[in-house]
């Protein structure tokens, strides 16, 4: 059964014991799992990854079925999930197994996916579909987080950490933390200290890596590439600066399908782009239809999990991504 974002927090999920969210909102998804589903939850919550589960799933639900497992409610958490754990649900529905619940946290599912398919028939499961922030959502959370520590940002300031956040309130949280410390020490906080405050803009390199990437520059990338020594924190800051901007242009993409001014919808963007990456961005919605950068957007969730599970070999997994456009 389908629950949207907006309805859950009118919801009552005491009596149901399957979840699945799925999106690329995991500021979204935590507090969601945190502050609605797990509210209140008194048992033991288990965390753990869909590929623990593949490689071990007839022991785990030997396990659940263990007396001794369900002397308190339990919650298990699966993270970076995919249709691949279909079968482990379905054997799980079948033992009928009780006193637990399981949240099932994936990426993004295209709707042929079996994983959602079973979830959105059957009444007694819940998914609920988490999609990206915007500036609706994310405009409130910044405007009480000023009031409370009493700070003044300039409207622009607030479209810049917009922008920066990637559509996810967890990437806003974390800027947001940064401008609490910052007000400690220093009084008036304007737009060039956000500016250089904020992820994206502490290393112009990476931004320019992504937009190479949606231009389809192969010279430009091997030029950055060869130029920079990226660590490992910085691969997983390209890898968002790709997400982020890919995002953005398949919104773009998706308007242009009904408008045919290209231009305007650029200009009309919320939150603004800036003027100078107006034409850039022009050029990159030439470069792509909407079900290709589609499919590379869905790919980023597998090369994240590559990256954080093969650290030493992040630079070669992003440039391979990056090269093969």
């Amino acid at each position: 059964m389908i629950i949207k974002s907006f309805d859950v927090q009118r919801s009552e999920f005491s009596k149901n014991n399957y979840f699945l969210l799925y999106g690329t909102n995991d500021g979204f998804k935590e507090e969601l799992i945190n502050n609605i589903i797990l509210k209140d939850f008194k048992g033991e919550i288990i965390r753990i990854d869909e590929q623990e589960i593949n490689n071990k799933s007839s022991d785990l639900i030997d396990s659940l079925l263990t007396k001794s497992l369900f002397e308190e409610d339990k919650s298990i958490i699966i993270s970076r999930a995919t249709d691949k754990i279909l079968k482990f649900i379905q054997d799980i529905l079948k033992r009928k197994i009780s006193n637990i619940k399981i949240i099932i946290n994936c990426g993004l599912l295209e709707k042929k996916s079996k994983l959602r398919n079973l979830f959105e028939i059957d009444k007694s499961l819940i998914v609920i579909p988490v999609y990206e922030d915007d500036a609706r959502s994310l405009t409130p959370i910044i405007q009480k987080f000023l009031i409370e520590n009493k700070i003044k940002l300039s409207r622009e300031s607030i479209d810049l950490l917009i922008d920066r956040s990637s559509g996810d309130r967890k990437n806003l949280n974390v800027e947001l933390n940064k401008i609490m410390y910052l007000s400690k020490t220093t009084k008036e906080i304007n737009f060039e200290i956000i500016k250089k405050l904020t992820n994206l803009a502490d290393n112009h390199s990476v931004s320019e890596l992504a937009d190479s990437f949606l231009l389809k520059n192969q010279k430009k990338i091997s030029k950055i590439l060869n130029e920079n020594n990226y660590s490992n924190d910085d691969c997983i800051l390209i890898l968002r600066a790709i997400s982020s901007k890919s995002k953005r242009l398949l919104k773009i993409l998706n308007e242009k399908k009904d408008k045919a001014n290209i231009d305007s919808i650029i200009t009309n963007y919320k939150p603004p782009i800036f003027w100078k990456d107006k034409e850039t961005i022009k050029k990159q919605a030439n470069n792509w239809d909407i079900l290709d950068l589609k499919n590379k957007i869905f790919n980023l969730n597998d090369l994240e999990f590559l990256i954080k599970s093969q650290p030493s070999n992040s630079l070669k997994l992003i440039s391979d991504y990056i090269k093969n456009y």
